[in-house]
Protein backbone atom coordinates (compact mmCIF):
# COMPACT_ATOMS: atom_id res chain seq x y z
CA UNK A 1 0.00 0.00 0.00
CA UNK A 2 2.73 2.26 0.75
CA UNK A 3 4.16 1.70 -2.60
CA UNK A 4 1.64 2.62 -4.39
CA UNK A 5 -0.28 -0.30 -5.44
CA UNK A 6 -4.04 -0.69 -5.94
CA UNK A 7 -4.65 -3.59 -2.84
CA UNK A 8 -7.38 -5.58 -1.38
CA UNK A 9 -6.86 -5.49 2.13
CA UNK A 10 -8.80 -9.05 3.61
CA UNK A 11 -8.86 -11.47 6.42
CA UNK A 12 -11.43 -12.41 9.04
CA UNK A 13 -12.90 -10.56 11.47
CA UNK A 14 -10.40 -9.31 14.37
CA UNK A 15 -7.67 -9.02 11.92
CA UNK A 16 -6.61 -5.58 12.00
CA UNK A 17 -7.83 -4.48 9.14
CA UNK A 18 -9.19 -0.97 10.76
CA UNK A 19 -6.22 -0.79 12.41
CA UNK A 20 -3.92 -1.40 9.31
CA UNK A 21 -6.09 1.39 7.28
CA UNK A 22 -5.41 3.96 10.20
CA UNK A 23 -1.94 3.45 10.01
CA UNK A 24 -1.68 3.82 6.33
CA UNK A 25 -3.97 7.19 6.46
CA UNK A 26 -1.71 8.74 9.21
CA UNK A 27 1.65 7.86 6.60
CA UNK A 28 0.01 9.39 3.24
CA UNK A 29 -1.17 12.11 5.19
CA UNK A 30 1.95 12.99 6.64
CA UNK A 31 3.81 13.04 3.38
CA UNK A 32 1.20 15.49 2.17
CA UNK A 33 -0.83 13.57 0.08
CA UNK A 34 -4.57 13.79 -0.20
CA UNK A 35 -6.46 10.82 0.98
CA UNK A 36 -10.15 10.23 0.38
CA UNK A 37 -11.49 7.70 3.29
CA UNK A 38 -14.94 6.17 2.35
CA UNK A 39 -16.89 2.89 3.36
CA UNK A 40 -19.90 1.29 2.07
CA UNK A 41 -21.73 2.21 4.95
CA UNK A 42 -22.00 5.38 7.07
CA UNK A 43 -20.66 3.45 10.57
CA UNK A 44 -17.72 1.64 8.92
CA UNK A 45 -16.91 5.26 7.46
CA UNK A 46 -17.20 6.32 10.78
CA UNK A 47 -14.47 4.32 12.29
CA UNK A 48 -12.28 5.70 10.16
CA UNK A 49 -13.25 9.32 10.52
CA UNK A 50 -14.58 9.33 6.67
CA UNK A 51 -17.99 9.42 3.96
CA UNK A 52 -19.75 6.71 2.79
CA UNK A 53 -18.65 6.14 -1.08
CA UNK A 54 -21.73 7.64 -3.00
CA UNK A 55 -21.47 10.71 -1.03
CA UNK A 56 -17.94 10.89 -1.96
CA UNK A 57 -18.53 10.02 -5.87
CA UNK A 58 -21.82 11.59 -6.21
CA UNK A 59 -23.94 8.61 -7.15
CA UNK A 60 -25.88 8.96 -3.83
CA UNK A 61 -28.87 6.17 -3.76
CA UNK A 62 -28.43 5.73 -7.90
CA UNK A 63 -28.44 2.36 -9.92
CA UNK A 64 -26.62 4.02 -12.96
CA UNK A 65 -25.15 7.37 -14.18
CA UNK A 66 -25.94 9.15 -17.93
CA UNK A 67 -23.34 10.29 -20.16
CA UNK A 68 -23.79 13.81 -18.71
CA UNK A 69 -23.65 12.29 -14.92
CA UNK A 70 -20.75 14.57 -14.30
CA UNK A 71 -21.82 17.62 -15.41
CA UNK A 72 -23.97 17.49 -12.80
CA UNK A 73 -21.72 17.50 -9.83
CA UNK A 74 -20.90 20.27 -8.09
CA UNK A 75 -17.63 22.08 -8.59
CA UNK A 76 -16.39 21.05 -4.87
CA UNK A 77 -17.34 17.55 -5.01
CA UNK A 78 -15.39 17.73 -8.72
CA UNK A 79 -12.15 19.03 -6.73
CA UNK A 80 -12.21 16.68 -4.41
CA UNK A 81 -11.72 14.21 -6.49
CA UNK A 82 -9.37 15.75 -8.74
CA UNK A 83 -7.10 15.89 -5.94
CA UNK A 84 -7.42 12.69 -4.23
CA UNK A 85 -4.49 10.58 -4.52
CA UNK A 86 -4.98 7.39 -2.66
CA UNK A 87 -8.73 6.34 -2.49
CA UNK A 88 -9.98 4.06 0.44
CA UNK A 89 -12.79 1.79 0.34
CA UNK A 90 -13.61 0.11 3.27
CA UNK A 91 -16.63 -2.69 3.82
CA UNK A 92 -15.80 -3.41 0.29
CA UNK A 93 -17.92 -6.99 0.65
CA UNK A 94 -21.08 -5.07 0.47
CA UNK A 95 -20.30 -2.87 -2.77
CA UNK A 96 -22.11 -4.26 -6.13
CA UNK A 97 -20.46 -4.52 -8.74
CA UNK A 98 -21.68 -2.55 -10.85
CA UNK A 99 -21.71 0.50 -8.36
CA UNK A 100 -17.88 0.02 -8.48
CA UNK A 101 -17.94 0.16 -12.31
CA UNK A 102 -20.04 3.61 -11.75
CA UNK A 103 -17.49 5.05 -9.29
CA UNK A 104 -14.77 4.05 -11.45
CA UNK A 105 -16.30 6.17 -14.80
CA UNK A 106 -17.28 9.12 -12.16
CA UNK A 107 -13.39 9.14 -11.84
CA UNK A 108 -11.86 8.71 -15.16
CA UNK A 109 -14.25 11.41 -16.11
CA UNK A 110 -13.59 14.03 -14.17
CA UNK A 111 -10.21 13.31 -13.99
CA UNK A 112 -10.21 13.26 -17.97
CA UNK A 113 -7.62 10.12 -18.04
CA UNK A 114 -9.81 7.48 -19.60
CA UNK A 115 -7.67 4.98 -20.19
CA UNK A 116 -6.31 4.58 -16.52
CA UNK A 117 -8.71 2.79 -13.81
CA UNK A 118 -10.10 5.47 -11.55
CA UNK A 119 -8.35 7.95 -13.25
CA UNK A 120 -5.09 7.09 -11.88
CA UNK A 121 -6.16 6.95 -8.00
CA UNK A 122 -4.68 4.28 -5.99
CA UNK A 123 -7.38 2.45 -4.70
CA UNK A 124 -7.30 0.78 -1.38
CA UNK A 125 -10.50 -1.93 -0.61
CA UNK A 126 -10.59 -3.46 2.36
CA UNK A 127 -13.15 -6.41 3.80
CA UNK A 128 -14.13 -9.43 4.17
CA UNK A 129 -16.37 -11.48 1.87
CA UNK A 130 -17.96 -13.88 4.71
CA UNK A 131 -19.24 -10.66 6.32
CA UNK A 132 -22.15 -8.62 5.72
CA UNK A 133 -22.70 -9.15 1.56
CA UNK A 134 -24.57 -6.73 -0.58
CA UNK A 135 -27.87 -6.16 -0.39
CA UNK A 136 -30.49 -6.84 -3.18
CA UNK A 137 -33.74 -4.76 -3.41
CA UNK A 138 -36.46 -5.64 -5.21
CA UNK A 139 -36.87 -2.04 -6.24
CA UNK A 140 -32.89 -1.79 -7.76
CA UNK A 141 -30.75 -2.99 -9.63
CA UNK A 142 -29.43 -7.36 -8.77
CA UNK A 143 -25.96 -7.10 -8.20
CA UNK A 144 -22.94 -9.59 -6.90
CA UNK A 145 -19.57 -8.80 -5.05
CA UNK A 146 -17.39 -6.27 -6.53
CA UNK A 147 -14.52 -9.08 -7.79
CA UNK A 148 -17.48 -9.79 -10.83
CA UNK A 149 -16.75 -5.82 -12.15
CA UNK A 150 -15.10 -5.02 -15.14
CA UNK A 151 -13.06 -2.26 -12.48
CA UNK A 152 -12.34 -4.86 -10.24
CA UNK A 153 -10.67 -6.47 -13.52
CA UNK A 154 -8.64 -3.65 -14.46
CA UNK A 155 -7.35 -2.78 -11.00
CA UNK A 156 -5.76 -5.72 -10.41
CA UNK A 157 -5.05 -5.26 -7.14
CA UNK A 158 -2.42 -7.17 -4.70
CA UNK A 159 -4.31 -9.18 -2.29
CA UNK A 160 -3.00 -8.77 1.16
CA UNK A 161 -4.76 -11.45 3.06
CA UNK A 162 -3.86 -10.61 6.63
CA UNK A 163 -3.74 -14.37 8.76
CA UNK A 164 -3.29 -13.41 12.28
CA UNK A 165 -6.18 -13.01 14.38
CA UNK A 166 -5.80 -10.12 17.39
CA UNK A 167 -9.36 -10.54 18.93
CA UNK A 168 -10.38 -14.12 20.21
CA UNK A 169 -8.07 -15.90 22.78
CA UNK A 170 -10.19 -19.25 23.06
CA UNK A 171 -8.99 -22.19 21.15
CA UNK A 172 -12.79 -23.62 20.88
CA UNK A 173 -14.03 -19.99 19.38
CA UNK A 174 -11.34 -19.69 17.30
CA UNK A 175 -11.53 -22.58 15.88
CA UNK A 176 -15.39 -22.54 15.10
CA UNK A 177 -15.04 -19.37 13.13
CA UNK A 178 -11.78 -21.04 11.03
CA UNK A 179 -14.52 -24.19 10.69
CA UNK A 180 -17.21 -21.82 9.26
CA UNK A 181 -14.31 -19.93 6.83
CA UNK A 182 -13.38 -23.55 5.38
CA UNK A 183 -16.52 -25.16 4.81
CA UNK A 184 -15.73 -27.68 7.34
CA UNK A 185 -17.90 -26.84 10.36
CA UNK A 186 -18.72 -29.95 12.22
CA UNK A 187 -20.95 -31.56 14.43
CA UNK A 188 -18.58 -30.80 17.56
CA UNK A 189 -18.43 -27.07 16.62
CA UNK A 190 -22.07 -26.77 16.65
CA UNK A 191 -22.79 -28.82 20.11
CA UNK A 192 -20.26 -26.28 21.48
CA UNK A 193 -22.24 -23.68 20.67
CA UNK A 194 -25.66 -25.39 21.73
CA UNK A 195 -24.05 -25.84 24.92
CA UNK A 196 -23.74 -21.85 24.97
CA UNK A 197 -27.92 -22.03 24.80
CA UNK A 198 -27.77 -23.68 28.20
CA UNK A 199 -25.75 -21.41 30.46
CA UNK A 200 -27.19 -18.09 31.47
CA UNK A 201 -24.60 -15.20 32.22
CA UNK A 202 -23.54 -15.14 35.94
CA UNK A 203 -25.18 -12.90 38.50
CA UNK A 204 -23.53 -9.53 38.31
CA UNK A 205 -22.11 -10.66 34.60
CA UNK A 206 -22.09 -7.23 32.16
CA UNK A 207 -23.25 -7.89 28.96
CA UNK A 208 -25.00 -6.57 25.71
CA UNK A 209 -27.27 -8.51 24.00
CA UNK A 210 -26.69 -8.82 20.03
CA UNK A 211 -30.36 -9.18 18.02
CA UNK A 212 -30.98 -9.64 14.13
CA UNK A 213 -33.89 -6.81 14.05
CA UNK A 214 -34.12 -3.04 15.29
CA UNK A 215 -37.48 -3.61 17.10
CA UNK A 216 -36.28 -6.02 19.61
CA UNK A 217 -33.36 -3.71 20.06
CA UNK A 218 -35.36 -0.59 20.87
CA UNK A 219 -37.82 -2.92 22.83
CA UNK A 220 -35.20 -4.51 25.36
CA UNK A 221 -33.13 -0.96 25.91
CA UNK A 222 -36.16 0.48 26.66
CA UNK A 223 -37.67 -1.74 29.14
CA UNK A 224 -34.37 -1.69 30.90
CA UNK A 225 -33.66 1.70 31.72
CA UNK A 226 -37.97 2.31 32.50
CA UNK A 227 -37.14 -0.09 35.14
CA UNK A 228 -34.48 1.53 36.67
CA UNK A 229 -35.13 3.38 39.62
CA UNK A 230 -33.93 7.33 39.99
CA UNK A 231 -33.64 10.24 38.01
CA UNK A 232 -33.53 10.15 34.45
CA UNK A 233 -30.63 12.29 32.94
CA UNK A 234 -30.98 13.87 29.20
CA UNK A 235 -27.94 14.65 27.11
CA UNK A 236 -29.05 16.04 23.26
CA UNK A 237 -26.49 16.20 20.78
CA UNK A 238 -25.10 19.86 19.01
CA UNK A 239 -24.71 19.50 15.51
CA UNK A 240 -22.83 21.80 12.83
CA UNK A 241 -23.46 21.86 9.12
CA UNK A 242 -26.69 21.17 6.71
CA UNK A 243 -29.28 18.91 7.98
CA UNK A 244 -28.85 16.76 4.60
CA UNK A 245 -25.31 16.12 5.56
CA UNK A 246 -26.03 15.95 9.90
CA UNK A 247 -29.25 13.64 9.14
CA UNK A 248 -25.99 11.53 6.87
CA UNK A 249 -23.64 11.55 9.72
CA UNK A 250 -26.67 10.88 12.49
CA UNK A 251 -27.12 7.29 10.41
CA UNK A 252 -23.44 6.54 11.13
CA UNK A 253 -23.02 7.68 14.73
CA UNK A 254 -23.99 5.45 17.53
CA UNK A 255 -24.32 7.70 19.76
CA UNK A 256 -28.62 8.67 19.98
CA UNK A 257 -29.46 12.15 19.31
CA UNK A 258 -31.14 12.17 22.87
CA UNK A 259 -29.45 10.17 25.18
CA UNK A 260 -31.84 9.03 27.99
CA UNK A 261 -29.60 7.73 31.64
CA UNK A 262 -30.05 6.76 34.85
CA UNK A 263 -27.74 5.22 37.88
CA UNK A 264 -27.35 1.98 37.67
CA UNK A 265 -28.02 1.91 33.33
CA UNK A 266 -25.61 -0.45 31.30
CA UNK A 267 -23.56 1.65 28.63
CA UNK A 268 -21.17 1.10 25.47
CA UNK A 269 -18.52 3.35 24.29
CA UNK A 270 -19.23 4.24 21.50
CA UNK A 271 -15.76 6.00 20.00
CA UNK A 272 -12.64 5.50 21.34
CA UNK A 273 -10.87 7.36 23.70
CA UNK A 274 -7.57 9.33 23.09
CA UNK A 275 -6.08 8.61 26.57
CA UNK A 276 -7.19 4.72 26.27
CA UNK A 277 -9.40 4.53 28.80
CA UNK A 278 -12.41 2.73 26.91
CA UNK A 279 -12.53 1.67 23.35
CA UNK A 280 -15.27 1.53 21.14
CA UNK A 281 -17.33 -1.43 22.53
CA UNK A 282 -16.01 -0.95 26.08
CA UNK A 283 -19.35 -1.66 28.36
CA UNK A 284 -19.89 0.04 31.53
CA UNK A 285 -22.01 0.99 34.58
CA UNK A 286 -23.37 4.56 35.22
CA UNK A 287 -22.62 4.72 38.57
CA UNK A 288 -23.12 8.80 39.05
CA UNK A 289 -23.48 12.04 38.21
CA UNK A 290 -20.89 15.15 38.20
CA UNK A 291 -22.01 17.28 40.47
CA UNK A 292 -20.46 20.41 38.49
CA UNK A 293 -21.33 19.44 34.81
CA UNK A 294 -23.87 16.61 35.49
CA UNK A 295 -21.73 14.52 32.80
CA UNK A 296 -22.24 10.38 33.31
CA UNK A 297 -19.34 8.49 35.48
CA UNK A 298 -19.08 5.49 34.51
CA UNK A 299 -17.17 2.63 35.91
CA UNK A 300 -16.08 -0.05 33.35
CA UNK A 301 -15.19 -3.50 33.15
CA UNK A 302 -12.21 -2.96 33.44
CA UNK A 303 -12.51 -1.22 37.13
CA UNK A 304 -11.48 2.49 35.81
CA UNK A 305 -13.78 5.25 36.50
CA UNK A 306 -14.23 7.63 33.76
CA UNK A 307 -15.98 10.92 33.82
CA UNK A 308 -17.55 10.74 30.34
CA UNK A 309 -17.24 14.29 28.48
CA UNK A 310 -19.14 15.37 25.23
CA UNK A 311 -17.05 13.99 21.87
CA UNK A 312 -17.08 14.76 18.49
CA UNK A 313 -17.86 12.77 14.96
CA UNK A 314 -17.45 14.65 11.77
CA UNK A 315 -18.30 14.05 8.22
CA UNK A 316 -15.51 14.82 5.68
CA UNK A 317 -15.59 15.17 2.12
CA UNK A 318 -11.84 14.80 1.32
CA UNK A 319 -9.91 17.43 3.18
CA UNK A 320 -13.90 19.46 3.84
CA UNK A 321 -15.64 18.99 7.22
CA UNK A 322 -19.10 18.85 6.07
CA UNK A 323 -21.20 18.17 9.32
CA UNK A 324 -20.22 17.67 13.00
CA UNK A 325 -21.97 16.39 15.88
CA UNK A 326 -21.19 16.41 19.32
CA UNK A 327 -22.42 13.94 21.67
CA UNK A 328 -21.16 11.99 24.88
CA UNK A 329 -19.98 9.09 23.52
CA UNK A 330 -22.29 6.51 25.08
CA UNK A 331 -25.48 4.61 24.10
CA UNK A 332 -27.16 1.99 25.93
CA UNK A 333 -26.15 -1.21 25.39
CA UNK A 334 -28.65 -3.90 27.11
CA UNK A 335 -28.99 -4.64 23.12
CA UNK A 336 -27.84 -3.51 19.51
CA UNK A 337 -28.17 -5.01 16.29
CA UNK A 338 -25.79 -7.47 14.87
CA UNK A 339 -25.46 -5.10 11.70
CA UNK A 340 -24.51 -1.94 14.10
CA UNK A 341 -22.07 -4.42 16.52
CA UNK A 342 -19.85 -4.87 13.02
CA UNK A 343 -16.28 -3.82 13.91
CA UNK A 344 -16.69 -3.78 17.20
CA UNK A 345 -14.72 -6.13 20.36
CA UNK A 346 -17.45 -7.12 22.75
CA UNK A 347 -16.84 -7.83 26.69
CA UNK A 348 -19.46 -10.32 27.04
CA UNK A 349 -22.18 -10.82 24.70
CA UNK A 350 -25.88 -12.77 24.53
CA UNK A 351 -26.66 -13.04 20.79
CA UNK A 352 -30.45 -14.48 19.53
CA UNK A 353 -29.61 -16.01 15.95
CA UNK A 354 -33.09 -17.65 16.10
CA UNK A 355 -34.09 -14.94 13.39
CA UNK A 356 -30.63 -14.73 11.42
CA UNK A 357 -31.77 -14.33 7.81
CA UNK A 358 -28.75 -13.47 5.71
CA UNK A 359 -25.48 -15.70 5.56
CA UNK A 360 -22.26 -14.17 7.04
CA UNK A 361 -25.21 -12.81 10.29
CA UNK A 362 -23.70 -15.55 12.71
CA UNK A 363 -20.21 -15.06 12.02
CA UNK A 364 -20.33 -11.32 12.57
CA UNK A 365 -22.39 -11.81 15.46
CA UNK A 366 -19.98 -15.00 17.33
CA UNK A 367 -17.38 -13.14 15.98
CA UNK A 368 -17.23 -10.10 18.67
CA UNK A 369 -16.20 -11.75 21.34
CA UNK A 370 -13.18 -13.18 22.73
CA UNK A 371 -13.95 -16.21 23.73
CA UNK A 372 -16.86 -18.75 24.49
CA UNK A 373 -16.35 -18.05 28.40
CA UNK A 374 -18.30 -14.33 27.47
CA UNK A 375 -20.79 -16.02 24.37
CA UNK A 376 -24.20 -16.53 25.52
CA UNK A 377 -26.85 -17.85 23.64
CA UNK A 378 -30.26 -17.23 23.67
CA UNK A 379 -30.79 -19.83 20.38
CA UNK A 380 -29.09 -20.30 17.07
CA UNK A 381 -30.60 -21.21 13.31
CA UNK A 382 -29.48 -23.19 10.56
CA UNK A 383 -29.33 -19.92 8.58
CA UNK A 384 -26.71 -18.49 11.37
CA UNK A 385 -24.07 -21.01 10.34
CA UNK A 386 -24.20 -20.63 6.90
CA UNK A 387 -21.56 -18.53 4.57
CA UNK A 388 -22.33 -17.91 1.29
CA UNK A 389 -21.14 -20.46 -1.40
CA UNK A 390 -19.67 -17.59 -3.65
CA UNK A 391 -18.08 -15.67 -0.63
CA UNK A 392 -16.12 -19.62 -0.55
CA UNK A 393 -14.80 -19.11 -3.82
CA UNK A 394 -13.75 -15.81 -3.71
CA UNK A 395 -11.95 -16.61 -0.62
CA UNK A 396 -10.15 -19.54 -2.69
CA UNK A 397 -8.75 -17.35 -4.74
CA UNK A 398 -7.63 -15.03 -2.72
CA UNK A 399 -5.45 -16.88 -0.48
CA UNK A 400 -3.87 -18.38 -3.73
CA UNK A 401 -3.65 -14.66 -5.38
CA UNK A 402 -1.97 -13.65 -1.69
CA UNK A 403 0.28 -16.06 -2.44
CA UNK A 404 1.29 -15.40 -5.07
CA UNK A 405 1.37 -11.61 -4.44
CA UNK A 406 4.01 -12.19 -1.26
CA UNK A 407 6.29 -14.15 -3.22
CA UNK A 408 6.33 -11.43 -6.33
CA UNK A 409 7.14 -8.52 -3.08
CA UNK A 410 8.96 -10.28 -0.55
CA UNK A 411 11.67 -7.88 -0.82
CA UNK A 412 9.45 -4.96 0.37
CA UNK A 413 9.92 -6.35 3.86
CA UNK A 414 12.77 -5.10 3.92
CA UNK A 415 11.65 -1.59 3.87
CA UNK A 416 9.22 -2.29 6.98
CA UNK A 417 11.69 -0.80 8.87
CA UNK A 418 12.07 2.10 7.08
CA UNK A 419 8.40 3.49 7.11
CA UNK A 420 8.42 2.39 10.57
CA UNK A 421 11.17 4.94 10.85
CA UNK A 422 9.27 7.49 8.47
CA UNK A 423 6.60 7.60 10.74
CA UNK A 424 8.14 8.01 13.85
CA UNK A 425 10.17 10.51 11.87
CA UNK A 426 7.48 13.52 12.94
CA UNK A 427 8.33 12.92 16.38
CA UNK A 428 11.40 14.98 16.05
CA UNK A 429 14.84 14.61 13.93
CA UNK A 430 16.76 12.51 16.43
CA UNK A 431 13.93 9.56 16.90
CA UNK A 432 15.53 7.56 13.86
CA UNK A 433 18.68 7.90 15.74
CA UNK A 434 17.12 6.99 18.97
CA UNK A 435 15.40 3.68 17.83
CA UNK A 436 18.88 2.87 16.08
CA UNK A 437 20.07 3.10 19.52
CA UNK A 438 17.62 1.86 21.35
CA UNK A 439 17.84 -1.51 18.96
CA UNK A 440 21.35 -1.78 20.15
CA UNK A 441 20.09 -3.22 23.70
CA UNK A 442 16.62 -4.21 22.05
CA UNK A 443 16.66 -5.86 18.68
CA UNK A 444 13.45 -5.91 17.92
CA UNK A 445 11.93 -2.59 19.32
CA UNK A 446 9.37 -1.18 17.01
CA UNK A 447 9.20 -4.07 14.54
CA UNK A 448 5.77 -5.90 14.46
CA UNK A 449 4.96 -8.54 16.38
CA UNK A 450 4.86 -12.33 14.34
CA UNK A 451 2.94 -15.14 15.18
CA UNK A 452 6.04 -17.71 16.35
CA UNK A 453 7.06 -14.68 18.65
CA UNK A 454 3.25 -14.04 20.55
CA UNK A 455 2.91 -18.01 20.69
CA UNK A 456 6.87 -17.83 22.53
CA UNK A 457 5.23 -14.66 24.88
CA UNK A 458 2.44 -16.36 25.98
CA UNK A 459 4.28 -19.61 26.37
CA UNK A 460 7.21 -18.70 28.37
CA UNK A 461 5.09 -15.99 30.68
CA UNK A 462 2.64 -19.23 31.96
CA UNK A 463 5.29 -21.33 32.80
CA UNK A 464 6.64 -18.52 34.83
CA UNK A 465 8.94 -16.34 33.56
CA UNK A 466 9.17 -12.52 34.50
CA UNK A 467 8.89 -9.63 32.45
CA UNK A 468 12.66 -8.95 32.48
CA UNK A 469 13.26 -12.25 31.13
CA UNK A 470 10.81 -12.33 28.52
CA UNK A 471 12.24 -8.53 27.51
CA UNK A 472 16.09 -10.72 26.59
CA UNK A 473 14.64 -13.46 25.18
CA UNK A 474 12.30 -11.72 23.01
CA UNK A 475 14.62 -8.48 22.33
CA UNK A 476 11.85 -6.09 23.22
CA UNK A 477 11.51 -3.55 26.11
CA UNK A 478 10.01 -4.52 28.96
CA UNK A 479 7.05 -1.58 28.76
CA UNK A 480 6.38 -3.46 25.27
CA UNK A 481 6.03 -7.40 26.87
CA UNK A 482 3.61 -5.63 29.62
CA UNK A 483 1.78 -4.66 26.93
CA UNK A 484 1.55 -7.38 24.82
CA UNK A 485 0.82 -9.26 27.73
CA UNK A 486 -2.06 -6.94 28.31
CA UNK A 487 -3.45 -7.68 24.97
CA UNK A 488 -3.42 -11.42 25.51
CA UNK A 489 -4.42 -11.71 29.42
CA UNK A 490 -6.24 -8.79 29.91
CA UNK A 491 -5.34 -4.90 31.37
CA UNK A 492 -5.51 -6.33 35.40
CA UNK A 493 -2.95 -9.28 34.62
CA UNK A 494 -0.46 -9.73 37.15
CA UNK A 495 3.19 -8.94 35.32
Amino acid sequence: MNEGHNVLLTGPAGSGKTYVLNQLIKLKKHEGKHVSVTATTGLAASHLGGSTIHSWSGIGVRDEIGAHFVDSLSKSRREIIEKTDVLIIDEISMMHDFRLDMIDSIARMVRREPDKPFGGIQVIMSGDFFQLPPVNRSESIEGNFVVFSKAWAELDPVICYLEEQHRQDDDTLSSILDAMRSRDIRRSHAEALLERANVLPPEGTIYTELHTVNVDVDTQNEAKLDSLPGDEMVYTQTTTGSQNYVESLQRSVLAPAELRLKQGALVMAVKNSLDRKYVNGSLGTVIDFDPATQYPIVEFTNGREVTMQPDTWELRDGDKKRASITQIPLRLAYAITIHKSQGMTLDAALIDLRKAFVAGMGYVALSRVRSLDTLFLKGINRMALEISETAYDIDDQLRTRSAADAKRFAGLEATLDKIELKKAAKQGSGWSEKIEKMRETYPNAYRPWTKPQDELLKQEFQNGKSVKELSETLGRHEGSITMRLQKHFGEDVAV
